[in-house]
């Protein structure tokens, strides 16, 4: 490794510790957000701050050469930290494109490249095969992504493009274009009124309730309510753009490829960038 290249290297959120372990230099990151949970051995590396939050003083004791934050709920983070004299990397991707640009971008600061471009290459694969395979589905359940239960919060891009991977269409297409939280909320009665055939729920932080999804008033008029088609995505497995979306990829493209009752999906051993076994459905 080039003595050029970050030798102690801070990563402040889940996506960010995860690209970096996965491109192989995990031993060299000296510090992590609290919500890092993949890899393991992520979790044994020093605390230094939440998603919204840091301890500077933590940051001081592992002396970083460089930085990495991620999405414009860091900035002011990262403009403290540019501030007190350190390296910053904020990455902001919202997309698929932009999450390949991104662990490309990451790849290319740590010395890293060729190991970026063989981890996009086998991503892009890996997607492309389940793309193909949804072709062949019957047809396309409308499906709702639920990112938070109050207020709805709905549509982030790089999942509303996972959704159409996935072989589903996407019950609110218009809310990709915004990037911002509180630009994609709805109102119960948008679900009602656009009846998509099922949910998934992935609650930031929190475990999704399906119970209470279904008990919501009126409700139980909508179509994946009816047919009992509501499952739980862990947040880690969707809505951290990098390496490990593609979990919540497979699980998608699973429900919607039982719901529609069309070709075997992928042969559990095709996975050829991300190996976990990722956190199986859970049902409503």
């Amino acid at each position: 490794m080039s003595q050029h290249f970050p030798k102690r290297i801070v990563c402040l959120t889940e996506e960010t510790t995860e690209i970096v372990f996965a491109l192989g230099a995990g031993d060299r990151v000296v510090g992590v957000s609290g919500y890092a949970v993949r890899p393991a051995e992520a979790r044994e590396k020093p605390k230094v701050g939440a998603f919204t939050s840091i301890r500077m003083e933590k940051i001081r004791e592992v002396n970083p050469d460089l930085i990495i934050t991620f999405s414009d709920l860091q900035a002011q983070i990262a403009h403290d930290l540019v501030k007190a004299g350190y390296t910053v990397l904020a990455l902001n991707q919202r997309s698929v494109e932009e999450t390949f640009q991104a662990i490309e971008l990451v790849g290319r600061v740590i010395g890293e490249l060729k190991k970026a471009e063989e981890m996009i290459l086998g991503m892009k694969k890996e997607m492309d095969t389940i793309h193909k395979t949804a072709s062949r589905f019957s047809r396309r359940p409308r499906v709702y992504f639920e990112e938070w239960d109050n207020p709805l919060i709905t549509g982030i891009r790089w999942v509303s493009e996972l959704i159409d991977i996935a072989g589903g269409e996407e019950t609110f297409p218009e809310m990709k274009e915004r990037k911002n939280a509180p630009e994609r909320v709805i109102q119960p009665e948008d679900v009602i009124q656009r009846n998509p055939d099922i949910i998934f729920a992935s609650w930031c932080g929190k475990k999704a309730n399906l119970a209470a999804i279904k008990s919501r008033p009126g409700w139980d008029k909508i179509e994946a309510v009816k047919n009992n088609q509501l499952f739980e995505i862990k947040s880690p497995d969707i809505l951290a753009p990098g390496p490990s979306f593609l979990l919540g990829l497979r699980q998608m493209h699973e429900a919607i490829k039982q719901m529609v009752d069309c070709h075997p999906g992928l042969d559990p051993g095709s996975s050829v960038v991300f190996k976990d076994p990722g956190s199986p459905l859970s049902r409503g």
